[in-house]
């Protein structure tokens, strides 16, 4: 849907980079911006997640010292009630994304489309000189993920990966204390996320007026062949579905189901804790599950586990089952002590290493006489403990702020969403397959045994 501001758009933006060209690099193209310069933030995909985030961010404002001058979406709707949301006139909507990163006033851009454009826009937004908020998952694919770490590299802009809970200062507490050495090697840890409905988890509402053969200006018009996205090999071609189209996370055509929805929440900040903030690629994934209760069009199962095994020794174990809501906590197990996670963090000692895990923490052993005269040891075997605080910690949209502005380090930069995504989707394919899946570090590529 072009446009004379469109046009004048794009013209600004080949002039510019004409004459920044000859001073600066390709990876700097983009408008460098000082502590205190407003950042102009557009959002791609203004379904579901994308409206919070567009409501969360005019929300913040003035406080941020940000605005939000552009939206897209493919379906008229949702682009028509995001424009009125940022109320920046006729001309801030537009079903072309190319039309978003090709302004040169747009600093910074929020994805939060399907999972299978994510990381086509993300690549072409930085190509761009843009700063990119990509929504979880990183990708679709591996080959995906891994050309998206590749054009961070390359182009130097910043790109956040959206797994709110790697922000959490418990996390960050965690690290700290994994690299102190205070609950020794760690060995095995667990995450899950798990929830129950009556209608179906992801049988999200659908209007029956939505599709792509109403007037392009009509409220239900849907430009799908571009939400497929076929001409780019991102999904199959097939005819209008609105099941498709609305509840997308029950088909692997457009997403990896609970394992790239949920489990990636919680396999992000475990890394984070666990490998560091660059994570840590897998070496063999297994998984299992199956479709139990759920059985209508999705081909996603409904229960889902995931075991990765890592090269530095240490196996976690993830759990997602969308028809009880019975859940078990985040857990990291060392050789020395467990670590469990609530208010802050507690590290509570292994009997048999209490004296390697009181070293490492500090922890005074008493020999104090008891009511029968007998002499016995405090903390007793076993019973010593150790409460970290957590972290503080800006949240995870204000953290992508500093970071373009301060340079702060992300929360969940490329590298940490990268890698969490091998592991995802080598579980995803684990299922699928009924396979283990193995990691070729050298080629960069999952094989199926």
């Amino acid at each position: 849907m072009a446009t004379a501001g469109s046009s004048r758009r794009r013209f600004l933006k080949t002039s510019a980079a004409g004459v920044s060209a000859t001073l600066l690099p390709a990876a700097s193209w983009g408008r460098v911006l000082g502590a205190n310069d407003r950042l102009n933030m557009a959002v791609i995909g203004t379904g579901g997640m994308g409206t919070g985030h567009t409501q969360r961010l005019v929300d913040r404002k003035q406080a941020e010292n940000i605005d939000v001058i552009g939206v897209c979406d493919v379906y008229r709707r949702r682009l028509n009630n995001a424009m009125r949301m940022i109320d920046k006139g006729s001309d801030s909507g537009t079903m072309e994304y190319r039309e978003i990163i090709d302004n040169p006033d747009v600093d910074a851009v929020l994805i939060a489309t399907p999972d299978h454009w994510h990381t086509k826009i993300a690549i072409e937004a930085m190509e761009n000189g843009k700063d990119v908020y990509c929504e979880k998952p990183l990708s679709h694919t591996i080959p995906q993920a891994l050309a998206c770490r590749d054009a961070v590299k390359r182009t130097g802009r910043t790109l956040q990966v959206g797994p709110q809970g790697t922000s959490d200062g418990n996390f960050w507490a965690a690290r700290q204390a994994i690299a102190d050495g205070r609950i020794g090697k760690p060995v095995w840890s667990q995450g899950a996320y798990c929830r129950n409905s009556r209608g179906g988890q992801f049988n999200w509402p659908m209007q029956s007026d939505a599709g792509p053969r109403n007037d392009p200006a009509a409220e239900g018009y849907v430009w799908w062949d571009r939400w497929l996205g076929h001409e780019h090999d991102l999904a199959p071609k097939i005819d209008w579905n609105a099941d498709h189209f609305f509840r997308f996370r029950k088909y692997f055509a457009y997403n990896g189901g609970l394992a790239t929805d949920l489990l990636y929440h919680r396999l992000s900040p475990l890394m984070l804790a666990i490998a560091g903030h660059s994570g840590e690629y897998p070496k063999r994934v297994v998984a299992s599950g199956g479709i139990y209760l759920e059985k209508d069009e999705r081909d996603i199962p409904d229960t889902f586990f995931m075991m990765v095994d890592y090269p530095s020794e240490h196996t976690v174990v993830l759990s997602s089952v969308m028809t009880n809501d019975d859940t078990w906590p985040y857990v990291i197990r060392g050789q020395y002590a467990t670590m469990e996670f609530g208010n802050g963090i507690d590290l509570n000692e292994q009997g048999v290493w209490s004296n390697e895990f009181r070293d490492k923490n500090q922890i005074e052993t008493r020999t104090v006489q008891g009511e029968d005269g007998k002499e016995r040891q405090e903390p007793a075997r076993g019973q010593a403990a150790v409460h970290l605080n957590s972290v503080p910690r800006r949240d995870h949209m204000g953290n992508f702020f500093d970071a373009v502005r301060n340079g702060d380090q992300l929360a969940c930069d490329v590298d940490l969403g990268c890698s969490v995504m091998v592991a995802i989707k080598m579980g995803v394919e684990a299922y699928r397959q009924d396979k283990v899946m193995t990691w070729d570090a050298e080629q960069e590529q999952m094989i199926a045994t």
